[in-house]
């Protein structure tokens, strides 16, 4: 088969390689779509020690099952492989698995012709789902779960709130317009990047640039940071209400000061949010098949061969789109 491997810093080769066998309880899935993260594209710079050149990364992804269970049957899969057993997975936080593993990290990942994967991470998808618009299950059930751990932290009803997003990226945009779903109506995104505001706009979000209208002080209930920089943790905490919940979903940088005095003195709620539940993934499933989301015409696709040159023009800021999906 073919594969997209990351074999350095910054560098990206097509390669063919062997079908890895199949284990017991294991299939293997023909993919159609799998798009590319922002955590593979902090690994491409060589900033993630977890990943370990040369290896086959993407973890968001939909296709068709050829060997396994459910052959034949269209999927999307929950890419954190659990053990089932643990106190976390006993309580329904399968996300904070202390045995976890994960494809894309130290599982060969989804970008390649095909993946083997646990039959339990299996999820099946609606008849006449497209696999692109599927290949968004994983960053939209990880929105899900933040959205859903910060509502519950709120004082009165996330729809009655003003919120602000930092960062129109992929998981910067669909918290937006997740966030429109749940009826939230006073709600700005700020984004830099001129390109992904315009693609925002297009999809009827309202946008500022940060660095020209930065937001102003204690004037919204919640916070959604989709970049996690030591400059949007700064203007998180300095945007929220006193009494108010501050969501850091990004994974940028951990450079810099986190001002505690100002989350003191205003009994600010911080959170972090790690991927998602198997409820969380079936439930985005449901989500996405519904179009509740929009037309997601954001989404820009390429071949496996291109991939790294998407890469590299995700990394320059050459596209508008929020995010890049790659089809073997």
């Amino acid at each position: 088969m073919q594969a997209l491997f990351y074999t350095g810093p910054e560098q990206m080769e097509l390669r063919d390689t062997e079908l890895p066998p199949l284990a017991a309880g294991e299939s293997r899935v023909r993919v159609l779509a799998t798009g590319i993260c922002g955590s593979d594209l902090h690994a491409y710079h060589g900033h993630d020690p977890r990943r370990v050149p040369p290896m086959i990364l993407g973890h968001e992804a939909a296709g068709e099952v050829v060997e396994g269970a459910l052959v034949g049957k269209r999927v999307t899969m929950n890419p954190l492989v659990i053990c089932g057993h643990c106190d976390y997975c006993r309580e329904g936080r399968q996300n904070l698995c202390s045995n976890r593993t994960m494809l894309g990290m130290n599982r060969p990942g989804t970008f390649a012709d095909s993946v083997v994967v646990p039959d339990h991470c299996l999820i099946e998808l609606p008849d006449g789902m497209s696999p692109v618009v599927a290949a968004l299950t994983e960053p939209a059930a990880t929105v899900l779960h933040a959205i859903n751990r910060l509502e519950r932290s709120l004082a009165r009803p996330l729809a009655e709130a003003r919120v602000l997003v930092i960062g129109a990226g992929a998981v910067g945009l669909l918290t937006g317009l997740m966030l429109r779903q749940r009826g939230v109506r006073r709600l700005t995104l700020a984004e830099t990047n001129p390109l992904r505001r315009e693609t925002a706009e297009r999809a009827g979000l309202t946008m500022i640039d940060p660095r020209q209208t930065p937001p102003e002080a204690d004037s919204v209930e919640a916070v959604f940071d989709c970049v996690g920089a030591a400059v949007t943790r700064a203007m998180a905490v300095q945007a929220t209400r006193p009494g108010g919940a501050l969501m850091h979903l990004g994974l940028q940088d951990n450079d810099g000061p986190f001002d505690m005095r100002a989350v003191t003195l205003k009994e600010l709620i911080v959170l972090g949010a790690y991927t998602y539940t198997p409820n969380d993934l079936h439930a985005t499933v449901d989500l996405l098949a519904s179009g509740a989301l929009g037309s997601l015409d954001w989404v820009e696709t390429r071949g496996l061969e291109g991939g790294a040159t998407a890469f590299a023009d995700l990394v320059a800021g050459r596209t508008a789109a929020a995010k890049i999906v790659l089809t073997p």
